[in-house]
């Protein structure tokens, strides 16, 4: 993996037909430096991402392919590297080649807003944080739970779940002797009117949602309660509330109640269903 400066904008605008135009930049970029991954980082990402054997991981840019390699190598994981360089590619394959994980990991010349992300439960890159924002729509469109990782450059207001710091002492880029490892979790979609079943009849939920943030009001017969809580994949957790707290899991139309506190203690196993209309006693 390694973070390509000009090279990525060049490919970015060249496919502006798949995607938005960047931003502007403040200023152009003069040299194409191509910077890889330190070991320690890469294995830092693939750890804080809980790499292991049942996932496919795809890296977008993946360079030398050392990052996919390695997922398949020590954490039995598959894997596909899309890279704009040819020869970095055939590189690649033959790092596989000598590692003994051809089998389980293809390396591709390919656009990487043009690559199918569906199939990924791991999604790795070292990008211009322009480059990461042109791509935030379609990761966010990614299966629930599916993981994100970054080194260094964030995606804006969607704020990473955890982030880690590595010691880099031969860091090139920037002065600081150390990389940010980011990773985010792809929450589901929880936004929208809930209506309570069985011993929840009397509840309803209306919660708004911005990326893995989640506010509303938990209401009952007229009294609403406000909620506030965090998506991490399928599971919503509300923090504490005067009437307790919820662990829900999205399950399709349905938001289980796996576990409750306070006063909603005894309603876990019941449910809220999306409303399928303005309000649930329609």
């Amino acid at each position: 993996m390694r973070c390509r400066f000009l090279a990525l904008l060049l490919a970015a605008v060249g496919s502006a037909a798949a995607a938005q135009p960047l931003p502007a930049l403040a200023a152009p970029v003069e040299e194409v430096p191509f910077i890889t991954t330190p070991d320690n980082v890469t294995l830092e990402m693939l750890q804080l991402a809980q790499v292991r054997a049942g996932d496919h991981l795809i890296d977008l840019g993946s360079g030398d392919g050392r990052i996919v390699i390695l997922a398949a190598r020590r954490f039995g994981a598959t894997g596909l590297g899309v890279e704009i360089v040819p020869q970095l590619v055939e590189q690649s394959r033959v790092a596989a080649e000598r590692a003994g994980v051809a089998d389980r990991v293809q390396f591709r010349v390919q656009d990487l807003f043009r690559t199918d992300l569906s199939r990924a439960t791991v999604v790795t890159m070292y990008l211009l944080p322009e480059v990461n924002l042109r791509l935030r729509p379609a990761l966010l469109q990614l299966q629930p739970g599916t993981r994100v990782v970054s080194h260094d450059w964030d995606m804006g207001d969607w704020k990473p779940d955890r982030t880690s710091v590595v010691d880099v002492p031969d860091k090139k880029v920037g002065l600081q002797k150390t990389s940010k490892v980011h990773l985010w979790v792809v929450p589901a979609q929880v936004e929208g009117l809930w209506c309570g079943t069985g011993a929840l009849r009397e509840f309803s939920l209306r919660l708004k949602q911005r990326h893995q943030e989640v506010e509303g009001e938990l209401l009952r017969q007229g009294r609403a309660r406000t909620i506030e809580g965090r998506v991490e994949g399928n599971v919503l957790r509300t923090q504490s509330t005067r009437v307790g707290t919820l662990l829900l899991e999205k399950q399709g139309d349905e938001l289980r109640v796996t576990q409750g506190e306070g006063a909603l203690a005894l309603v876990r196993g019941t449910s809220f269903r999306r409303a399928q209309a303005a309000n649930c006693t329609a």
